[in-house]
């Protein structure tokens, strides 16, 4: 349970995916619970009323990333799939139709209800899918977001990639590799605004031409 100091709440009500830890008054909880990192909490104001359901990370500086301000709605592995189905879904057309060379942005974060979660597919169907789990929630999560991934997708290659500063910061482990299929080769033709170049989509590192 995370309370919300007094007039913090309104930024939560507005809409504001992020939490930090200057805004939280007290957590309560099972100490095993409170150190796990990306676990869901309820999120209440200074007055006890329910604000939303989060996950915390007393690790980071962003202490909560906002789920869901519904009551009734459980943070479980339906609505991972869902959201994952639904930003997809979003961009269908799109990913059906790129080329070969192509690397579109499938799911970005919180505007996807994702927190934290990018991802990236090149070649289409028969490609390949990158993740950044940004933050602890998603990465908890990581197991049902793949799947959700496979089945939206059609694509069976899942290659999870690593920005060093952000998941340290989340006191995240740095773990590159492939999450499901094959790994990406390390070289592959990117088109850019109509360019195209050599890039390492695992890393994102553009060669030099």
């Amino acid at each position: 349970m995370i309370t919300i100091k007094q007039g913090k709440e309104k930024s939560i009500l507005a809409g504001d995916p992020w939490i930090y830890q200057s805004a939280i008054e007290k957590v309560e909880g099972k100490p095993h619970e409170r150190n796990k990192i990306g676990v869901t909490a309820v999120v209440q104001s200074s007055s006890r009323q329910f604000l939303a359901r989060a996950a915390y990370n007393g690790k980071s500086q962003i202490a909560a990333r906002v789920w869901t301000l519904r009551e009734d709605e459980a943070i479980d592995h339906a609505l991972i799939k869902r959201r994952v189905q639904a930003a997809i879904e979003r961009r269908a057309d799109t990913w059906r139709a790129i080329g070969p060379d192509a690397l579109i942005q499938l799911i970005d974060g919180e505007k996807d209800g994702l927190p934290g979660l990018v991802v990236q597919g090149y070649g289409g169907p028969d490609g390949y899918l990158v993740c950044q789990f940004n933050a602890g929630g998603v990465d908890l999560w990581k197991v049902p977001v793949v799947q959700a991934l496979l089945a939206a997708t059609g694509c069976p290659n899942v290659y999870e990639r690593c920005d060093a500063l952000v998941r340290k910061a989340e006191g995240l482990p740095f773990t590159p590799g492939a999450l499901a299929g094959d790994e990406p080769p390390q070289r592959l033709t990117v088109r850019t605004r109509e360019k195209l170049a050599p890039m390492d989509i695992r890393t994102g590192f553009t060669y030099p031409r």
